[in-house]
């Protein structure tokens, strides 16, 4: 299912999993892996498909 999926106890090297809704899968391991991963991550956004009116905002 998509969404973001993070895990790690205190003991642990975090790890973040995020399955975008395109079928993108990005995996993070380590403390400034997982923060940078879950800081650029939007669930239910698709940064992969661009329209033409994506292009025209950016």
């Amino acid at each position: 299912m998509p969404g973001l999926q993070t895990r790690g106890l205190l003991d642990e090297v975090p790890i973040a999993d995020w399955l975008c809704h395109c079928g993108h899968h990005e995996r993070a391991r380590g403390r400034a892996a997982v923060i940078a991963l879950t800081t650029r991550v939007r669930v239910g956004e698709c940064p992969h498909t661009t329209t033409t009116e994506g292009r025209a905002a950016a």
